[in-house]
This record gives structure tokens, sequence and C-alpha cells, in this order.
């Protein structure tokens, strides 16, 4: 491709609203333009490397047994109500009416679709085990899009889907997803862990995310350096040292006291006032869990695990009590809560159980409680493991401190079970000629969002620096005078030895000085540049150049396209593996 026929439209300036490298330098780079909030055309450069990287999906998919089928994204919402679904499922699904007055939805995701479609298909134990997979445009109705493809409302995914006649079965499939999953990351040129995860909406026994590792990452991993254990932060467990489900009373704790802590309302400003740690004090958050209240107690320095409350309530929704709402249940405003004479349920963590006079809100604004005694001044409904792992705690599996790492969530298996299939009707016969309910697992990857996270691993300050198997192109080969007819015969050669060698070439034609070629190269995040010049051409060289190397390589003319293809070729073998 000539570089002057080519719809690249890079900028100077560096957008003012885009926050994450990616999505400023993808704006730069000209690989992709906002339509609107969370939506954006694929330009040229990025639709080849997402090409790319759809190839890699579907060569692994393929070799592990998954056929591609294509869903529609328009479904009927009687499929989304019999999973229950539609009224679950939140605002991020689209809905809208057809001009006869039916409901649909812009798919966010197909376990719907493709479980009515095995519904129709799939009826004996014979015609299992399958997998089906799709790479499609999905719509989010996200709150607050950001980051350019990192998290917008359309985006292409891939999706797929098993079916088999057990769990056992199931779980075959699962690895056999897992391990590709494995594969296809490793070939895009990614260092990546696979975590255990939590399965969210999509629901499921277990689940494993892939985490590509990047500082600017949303997500928090915790991994053990001697096991290899690894969990996102929401999913990690850790070894508790304290495992007492009931609380032990101190006889020698003075009697409570309410004490005045004026403007004190965060677990640092009420231990500062009151000259104590903030581990001496109990945090008491207010949820509502199905739209019920309760009152969560931890140890003033640690944090709630969200999903561990969930499972212990066994609820399907939970969101933090609003202002307004834990005025009303407890009577005082957040920063003076406290478990004493609570009037709804309350549940405390393990670490809860082994505090002793210690300090906590008193229900009274502006007012706390010194020498609390839990079990003798508030009694708990439950006391369980509720806090976040964090970076320090002892691994699970063999007590070692774990580790923290950011990272970019690319992909996520689930091991469904049989929570569409029962609700749907997805069954099939026995030997025997009993019907049992088809076992699923769901396995996604956002396919854009794989190209963003690659690009907040590789890159500096000069652009993006993409590994060669995803880059929209191999080589750039850059004439410095375009007026110069020996230096553009050159370069017309070379481009057609490599093109006819199959190596991607971008020939960058364009009449305009050397530093503005370079700047431009640099920015578009192809791995090799091969620089044509009149000095160099008289001894008959040319210049080499990987993309992330301080200096060029002087190579002979006639020497070039082999060397060009031989590391190519080792590129793409290097990530095979």
């Amino acid at each position: 491709m000539r570089y002057s026929q080519a719809l690249i439209p890079t900028r100077k300036e560096t957008p003012v609203d885009a926050e994450l490298p990616s999505h400023r330098l993808m704006l730069r780079a000209g690989y992709i333009e906002q339509l609107t909030a969370g939506v954006y055309t694929l330009m040229p450069l990025a639709w080849r490397s997402v090409r790319k990287i759809e190839q890699i999906v579907r060569e692994e998919l393929d070799a592990a047994g998954a056929q591609e089928i294509l869903l529609p994204m328009v479904q009927p919402a009687e499929i989304w109500k019999l999973s229950g679904r539609w009224d679950h499922y939140g605002k991020e699904l689209l809905r809208f009416k057809d001009r006869k007055d039916q409901e649909f939805c812009l798919s966010p995701t197909h376990e719907e679709g493709v479980t009515d479609l095995a519904k129709r298909h799939i009826r004996s134990y014979r015609d299992m085990p399958k997998n089906l997979y799709q790479i499609q445009v999905k719509f989010r109705d996200e709150l607050r899009p950001r980051g350019g493809l990192m998290r917008g409302r359309e985006f292409l995914m891939k999706d797929g889907y098993s079916f088999d006649i057990s769990f056992e079965a199931a779980e075959e499939s699962y690895k056999k997803m897992y391990n590709a999953y494995t594969r296809i990351f490793k070939r895009c040129g990614l260092s990546f862990r696979a975590v255990e995860a939590d399965s969210g909406n999509i629901g499921g026994s277990h689940s494993h995310e892939f985490q590509v590792l990047a500082q600017t990452g949303e997500d928090r991993i915790l991994s053990c350096p001697k096991c290899g254990y690894a969990a996102n932060e929401e999913k990690a467990e850790v070894k508790r040292t304290v495992t007492a489900t009931t609380f032990e009373v101190l006889a020698d704790t003075p009697a409570k006291v309410e004490v005045h802590t004026p403007g004190q309302h965060s677990i640092d400003e009420v231990a500062a006032f009151l000259k104590i740690q903030p581990e001496q004090s109990i945090k008491t958050l207010v949820y509502l869990a199905d739209g019920e209240p309760v009152a969560v107690l931890l140890r003033g320095n640690d944090s709630l695990n969200e999903i561990k409350l969930t499972r212990l309530l066994g609820c399907e929704n939970l969101v933090m009590a609003s202002d307004s709402a834990v005025k009303e249940v407890m009577g005082a405003e957040v920063g003076s809560l406290g478990p004493c004479d609570a009037k709804i349920p309350v549940y405390a963590d393990l670490n809860v159980a082994t505090m002793h006079d210690c300090v906590c809100g008193a229900n009274h604004t502006d007012y706390h409680f010194m020498h609390i005694e839990p079990g003798r001044d508030f009694q708990a409904k439950a006391i369980a493991d509720l806090v976040l792992a964090q970076e320090g705690d002892a691994c699970p599996h063999c007590g070692e401190a774990l580790q923290a790492f950011k990272g970019i969530e690319v992909g996520h298996v689930f091991l469904l079970g049989t929570k569409y299939s029962e609700p749907m009707g997805a069954t099939y016969l026995d030997a025997a000629g009993d019907s049992h309910p088809c076992v699923m697992g769901c396995y996604g990857i956002g396919v854009t969002r794989v190209l963003a996270a690659a690009i907040e691993q590789y890159n500096d300050e000069n652009g993006i620096n993409l590994p060669t198997v995803i880059a929209p192109f191999q080589v750039i080969i850059a004439p410095m005078l375009m007026k110069n007819e020996t230096v553009v015969a050159a370069a017309d050669k070379i481009y057609a030895e490599l093109e006819a060698a199959g190596i991607e070439c971008l020939y960058d034609d364009r009449d305009v000085r050397a530093g503005v070629k370079f700047k431009d190269d640099d920015l578009l995040g192809v791995p090799y540049r091969i620089t044509i010049g009149e000095r160099n051409l008289k001894e008959g060289l040319v210049e080499f150049k990987h993309r992330a190397d301080a200096d060029n390589t002087k190579v002979a003319v006639g020497d070039i396209v082999e060397f060009v293809k031989a590391r190519v070729r080792a590129d793409l073998e290097a990530v095979k593996g």
C-alpha cells in the first residue's frame, strides 16, 4: 500500500479528552474516529490489525473443534425472558420495540440466542459435544464509555458456547477453550495472565479471565510467585489466620462510652482524633441486598469484597445504600454509623471477631463509641470472610505473600452448567431415553479490546510499537527524496520484491521532509522501517531499523529482501512457541 493512497489521518496534537495511551495514540495515528460517545469507526490501519487478531482466533478455535456461525444481533424479548435476564441485565441492555410493538434488544452477548438454537437442533446425547462461536459487533449501553476501544458501547467480540452431556464432559470442553485462549494471546504477542474470576451476570460455577498486564489496567490481579495461583482482586482468596465465627468477649473491657467527634467522618480522621490506630476501629457499611438494608462490619483498614458479601447473602442485586437511605435506616449520617442497636441485619468479617476494646460509630451524627466489645455491645447474624484480598496477604494454597499486578481483561471463559439450558428447555435424551438439560460453557474475547490492550502494552514516547504478528503492516519503506529518480527506483524495486515475497509493506511515497516521515512512521506501530537515501545507495546500502531500536543497521541493497523476510519470519515463529 502506498501511503499517498492510504487513509491515514494522523494528528500532531494530543486529544485532550483521551486519558489512556491506547485511546490517545489510536486517535493520533488515525486508527479510529469517534462517531458518537463510545462508538468508533475502525480506520484502515486498525481494521488490518483487527483482522489479523480475528484470523488467529479462528485458526485456534477451529483447531480445537469449534465451528463458526453468525447469530442475529437483534433478538426477541421472549428468549431473554425465558432465561430471566430481561429484567435483571440492567440498562446496558438496549431494549426497543418494532413497528408491531414487539419487544427486542440489541444483544450484548448471545447465551439466549445460541441456547435457543441448540434447543432446536440438539435432541440426543449423540448430538454432543458441540462448540459454536461467532465474531460479531455487540452493543452495550455503557453509562460512561471511556478509553476508546477499551470500554466502548459498540465493539467487536468473539463469543463461543459449548454443549455437553455432563459436567465432566463440559469440563473437558472448558479446558480445550482455556488452552486455545492461552495459545491465542501468546500468538498475539501479549504478556498476559489467566486468573480465577467471578462469573458476574453471565453466571456459572467457575470462570477464568485472561488479563493483559499493563500499568494502565483497571483490574487488579493478585498472583503467587511460588505456586502460580492467580485471581482477580474480586475473586482472590487468602489464607486467613482468623477462623472464629463467634465473638469471644473479654470481661475486662470497660463499658462503652459515647464521645463527641465533630466533623470527623472517615476512619483515618476518627482514628487521629481519638488517638488510636485505624485497625482499632470498626467500619460500618450499609448495603441494599435485593432492596433490603444490611449492615456490614469490617476492621477499619480493610476493604469489602462485594462478591463475597453477595454470595453470603444469596442475593441477586447488591448496591451501596444512598446517603438518604442510610439516614433513614440507621438514624445517622455516613461517618457516624455503628452496629450497636442497629435495626437491620448485621454481618461481620472474620477480623472483627478478634477485635476488643475498639471504636465504632454511635448512630448519632458526629458521635462515636469507645470501649466497644463485639459480642457484648452488639451481635452479628453471621461472621464470614468478607474482605478484599490485597498485596502481601497469604496465598490460599501455599501461604506465600501475594503480589499485585494491573491488567486489562481481554478474554473470559465460563463453565455455565445448566443456567440457560434448563429454563430455556435445551434438553437431550440419554441412552435410556431420559431427558436432561445440556451442560454449557461460554467463552468470550473482546477482539477490538485486544488491539487496545496491545497498544497499552506496546507504546513509547514516539507512538505505537505493535508486535509484528498483529501490526497493520510489517515494514515501512521510506525513500528520503521522492524527486530523486535513483532513490525512487530503488524504493519501487524493494517494494515490489517484498510484496511478491508476501511481506506487508507501507510505501511512504509522500514528498515530505524526512523528519515528517520518521515522526509519522514511528507513530503508526509498524515494526520495521527501510530508509533509502542517496548517499547510502551510492555505496549499495539501505538502512534497516526495528521500531524499538535506537540505531539503524546498514544492509546491502541486494540482501535487503531476504534480510527482512528472515526477521519477519522469526517474529512470527517466536509467538507460536
